[in-house]
């Protein structure tokens, strides 16, 4: 035993999946004892809020500020001059200034801004413009007038008869000590809900894992038990165990899935629920295979002996059977647990997950964040990060199936 270990270690694939494994469920494990917080809490009253610290903008005015002369990372000109707006100074400049279009650059904002004022009058109606050109022009023209201004931000306050009086000008030169200010920092931001993804990740990592080892433990034991039971047997009992696996393999597996999981209902659809649907349907290839390997090994010298010694079916099957093919075993557990989380996170997808006020899953995540279009508003935080997780753990899953398949399988050894 202490040889086979010792084996199995010496396998870089089965050790770089282990590693992998082993790290997704220690943070799994050690950052509730950190962050206590419910991952369900809606902190944030908006959708997609990017990763970032914030900070509280009402103790940030109302505390001491410091001036520092730092170089400006933030410019109000460049804020107006987005491209669309560059590209509108610059179709106006050349068709109803006549500006020479070699005398534009466009990536200057001073430079542009410089042309725009020279050229530009508010009161002069412009030909080939319609109305609406003109107003936004004039819109235009306001907002860099106010971007060249520098007036700092000011802060007023109601006095006792309710008009506001100025108490404060915010400069641009103007900071305050992060330490003396309330933050909230969201490594990953929030979803659409208003969580912080992170602490959703971890909570929704350790409940597709619970589901995927739930669903492996059941459909391992239902495909072992039938598997054996029809290779040692078989006859009569063989062909039944047979014929009622072939019925569930040519229906297709996902298909049984989602009738059992609409006929469940979404108040009864727990954790514990849909790792029991899951491995109620995916036993079936786990018999096959189990029941092959029982078949090569039920007239071995070592088993003829027992049946002559008067040995019980179920001592040979469990003494002088199983112990031979208990590696292979093993892995088939692993890909059935790499198999649960996937069919999880498909079911969610659809709509046929958890109940979604319950608890947080991978699949769940995915499905949040695709029913409130992340993909397409560019919130990659809602979900690259689970999109990378599932990956992670199917992909160290295998590959600790493939370094016990090299160890225990005599054809793949170096």
């Amino acid at each position: 035993m202490k040889n086979t270990i010792k084996q199995v270690f010496h396998s870089g694939k089965f050790l770089f999946g282990f590693v992998i494994f082993m790290f997704i469920l220690l943070t799994c494990l050690i950052y509730p004892i950190f962050v206590t917080a419910d991952p369900l809490q809606m902190i944030g009253q908006g959708n997609f809020f990017k990763p970032g610290t914030y900070v509280s903008i009402e103790e940030s005015t109302l505390e001491k500020s410091y001036t520092l002369q730092l170089p400006k990372q933030f410019s109000k000109l460049e804020a107006v001059l987005d491209i669309d707006t560059r590209a509108q100074i610059q179709e106006f400049l050349i068709k109803n200034a006549g500006v020479a279009e070699s005398e534009i650059d466009v990536t200057d904002a001073e430079g542009l801004v410089a042309l725009w004022k020279a050229n530009y009058d508010p009161n002069t109606k412009y030909s080939g413009l319609t109305t609406a050109k003109r107003k936004a022009l004039k819109r235009l023209d306001n907002q860099i007038t106010a971007a060249m201004k520098d007036s700092g931000v000011i802060v007023a306050e109601k006095d006792e008869e309710g008009n506001l009086k100025q108490s404060k000008v915010i400069k641009d030169t103007d900071y305050v000590n992060i330490n003396d200010v309330t933050t909230k920092t969201f490594l990953l931001g929030t979803d659409n809900f208003g969580r912080d993804v992170l602490t959703e990740l971890v909570a929704a990592t350790k409940s597709s894992l619970k589901i995927g080892l739930l669903a492996g433990l059941i459909a391992t034991a239902i495909g072992l038990m039938l598997g054996l039971l029809a290779g040692y047997v078989g006859g009569l009992v063989d062909n039944i165990i047979i014929f009622i696996t072939n019925l569930f393999t040519v229906i297709p597996a996902f298909v049984i899935l989602i009738l059992i999981s609409y006929s469940v209902g979404d108040k009864a659809r727990g954790i514990a629920m849909v790792g029991i649907i899951i491995g109620l349907t995916s036993w079936p290839w786990t018999t096959r295979s189990v029941r092959s390997q029982v078949i090569s090994l039920r007239n071995r010298d070592h088993v003829n002996l027992s049946k002559l010694s008067g040995h019980s079916m179920f001592r040979i099957i469990f003494t002088d059977i199983l112990p031979y093919i208990a590696s292979y075993v093993v892995m088939a557990m692993i890909l059935q647990i790499s198999s649960g989380i996937l069919a999880e996170a498909q079911l969610s997808m659809i709509g046929l997950g958890p109940a979604t006020t319950k608890t947080a899953t991978l699949g769940l995540m995915m499905q949040w964040a695709m029913q409130y279009s992340a993909h397409l508003n560019g919130s990659w935080w809602a979900y690259f990060p689970v999109v990378i997780l599932i990956a992670l753990i199917s992909f160290s899953l295998n590959l600790m199936n493939t370094g016990l398949d090299q160890v225990f399988n005599p054809q793949l050894r170096d």
